[in-house]
């Protein structure tokens, strides 16, 4: 059964005092896109994360994020330029001396001289929360996928419908492809005979119908409306990403029909080609959203 490319899915894990929430969203796309954002000391896991994902999904663009709760990431620390404080005291110091100043450095004077007290951050070990972060991810693959399938079940329908409504409508037109020719005949006949006082060649008025006949002959692209529908339905009742098959099809039905509405030369066909392709563009919409 055909998958939609958009959905949702969430999943959750947790090791030791941390918990690992992983939410993916999936939109169309011609081709499979996988974008992370997840903190950026995680980034080693990044195509791990990108291959359990891509075990599942084949086309659409997914987006992955990943939140981790609990225990930081990493640890601010508190770093003195010891060697930069004893230049700043030498100079004080001097200047103390210089001009006789008997005021003494305070503690929160130091802490105001530029460099000499900084922050870094300590990265803890993540390794611990590798497994925990890949199990939300297949959680979350899990539940994007199984909300693909259900979207894809009511394509399914909808699409089963219009080729239905595509199939009867062709079966129409071929019942109505007989009778262009004769009426063609008819109006031949109708013509001459006004011109000509109702004496006319007959053997003339076959001949023309025949080369009409021969230039308005759908026959060829009805058997192939029905191959490439008969092909879609196919594409559509197996397992495999068809996206990209059905977008085709799509191409050349609609192909068939302008070569129709173009040589049938008849009111009646041209109206069912119309029906016909306002139906097909309702299964290029659908199509558009198909793994």
């Amino acid at each position: 059964m055909i998958k939609s490319m958009t959905g949702f899915g969430r999943g959750k894990a947790e090791v030791e005092n941390r918990s690992v929430t992983v939410e993916m969203k999936s939109v169309n796309h011609r081709f499979c896109e996988i974008v992370i954002r997840m903190p950026r000391q995680l980034i080693e896991i990044e195509d791990k994360i990108k291959k359990i994902v891509q075990t599942y999904i084949k086309r659409g663009r997914v987006e992955v994020f990943v939140t981790i709760s609990g225990e930081e990431m990493a640890k601010k620390k508190l770093q003195t330029d010891w060697q930069l404080l004893e230049e700043y005291m030498n100079a004080l110091q001097q200047v103390q001396e210089k001009h006789g100043l008997s005021q003494s450095v305070q503690i929160q004077d130091i802490l105001h001289m530029p460099e000499v007290m900084t922050t870094y951050e300590e990265e803890a070990d993540q390794t611990s929360i590798h497994g925990a972060i890949f199990e939300a991810v297949d959680a979350a693959v899990h539940q994007l996928v199984d909300m693909r399938k259900r979207e894809g079940s009511e394509l399914y329908h909808d699409l089963m419908g219009y080729l239905q409504d595509i199939q009867d409508i062709r079966e129409k037109i071929t019942q109505l492809a007989p009778e262009v020719a004769e009426q063609y005949r008819e109006r031949i006949k109708r013509k001459l005979s006004d011109y000509l006082e109702g004496t006319f060649d007959e053997q003339r008025v076959l001949t023309e119908v025949a080369i009409f006949a021969e230039k308005a002959d759908i026959s060829e692209e009805l058997t192939r409306i029905q191959s490439h529908v008969s092909q879609f339905i196919q594409a559509l009742n197996t397992p495999d990403s068809v996206g990209r098959k059905l977008d085709f099809l799509v191409q050349e039905l609609n192909r068939e029909m302008n070569t129709i509405g173009a040589k049938a030369n008849n009111g009646t066909i041209a109206q069912c080609v119309i029906s016909m392709k306002a139906q097909l563009e309702r299964i290029k919409e659908q199509v558009q959203n198909i793994e």
